[in-house]
């Protein structure tokens, strides 16, 4: 299994545990906030939009949660603005790290992310530190369907998209910035299901670490996520495959 698919699974776990505490609707709110403040409500013209929107219902969220979240970002309601902001930093090893944060108070959200690495083990980078060590790309999961990895692969590949890892319970899809549209365009059509789709940062390397580095660069990764501000959190960690185990 690839690093960022042995990420994706990791990610994935956290995921299913975040929607349980309803963390992930928050996540989920203020990104469709962002999309419809930026490029306006109508989800058929902001493929932004149209994606969070997809990303919300794929997360069972109810329609009138997106339909107020959408407004705010209008005006058509009294809302909050959240600010986007990237942070890049080195955890214990000398991983790299990317935290990506919403915030409706800049200074608040800095302060964190600098205690949180301090905290555990790691120390906060100028723009630029890390970053250079990631590509954008697009990633799509799937949950095991139907189709054969043979059907997607050629569905996935003829639309553009650059690699396909499949795990037990799930797809991952990997494309370019400019084949992600494309590419989710295409799984809709052939009526299959998207778990999530949106665009990430991946590790053009992984870092090994093990023993107790492991256990450190978790804390500091999971202690970022709970922050109600951070969106997504990522690293170019090779965790191993202990830490896949239940």
């Amino acid at each position: 299994m690839s690093g960022h698919s042995k990420w994706s699974t990791i990610k994935r776990k956290k995921g299913a545990a975040d929607a349980k505490r309803g963390k992930m609707f928050t996540k989920l709110i203020k990104e469709i906030t962002i999309s419809a403040r930026e490029g306006g409500g109508d989800p058929s013209a902001n493929p932004r939009l149209r994606l969070a929107v997809d990303n919300a219902k794929a997360a069972n969220m109810p329609a009138d949660n997106i339909d107020r979240a959408i407004k705010k970002a209008t005006g058509e309601l009294a809302g909050v603005t959240y600010y986007e902001l990237t942070y890049e930093g080195y955890g214990p090893g000398g991983v790299a790290i990317i935290v990506e944060v919403a915030t409706d108070n800049k200074n608040r959200t800095v302060a964190d992310v600098r205690h949180q690495f301090t905290k555990y083990g790691g120390s906060m980078g100028e723009n630029g530190s890390v970053a250079w060590m990631f590509d954008r790309k697009g990633i799509i999961t799937l949950p095991i369907q139907k189709k054969t990895e043979d059907d997607i692969m050629n569905i996935v590949l003829e639309a553009g998209a650059e690699d396909l890892q499949s795990e037990d319970e799930f797809f991952e899809v990997q494309t370019s910035l400019e084949s992600f549209e494309p590419v989710r365009k295409a799984l809709v059509s052939a009526n299959l299901e998207i778990e999530n789709a949106s665009l990430q940062w991946v590790a053009k390397n992984t870092a090994s670490i093990d023993g107790e580095e492991v256990e450190k660069v978790m804390k500091l990764i999971e202690a970022l996520e709970e922050s109600d501000d951070v969106q997504n959190v990522y690293s170019n960690a090779d965790f191993g495959e202990d830490i896949l185990q239940p």
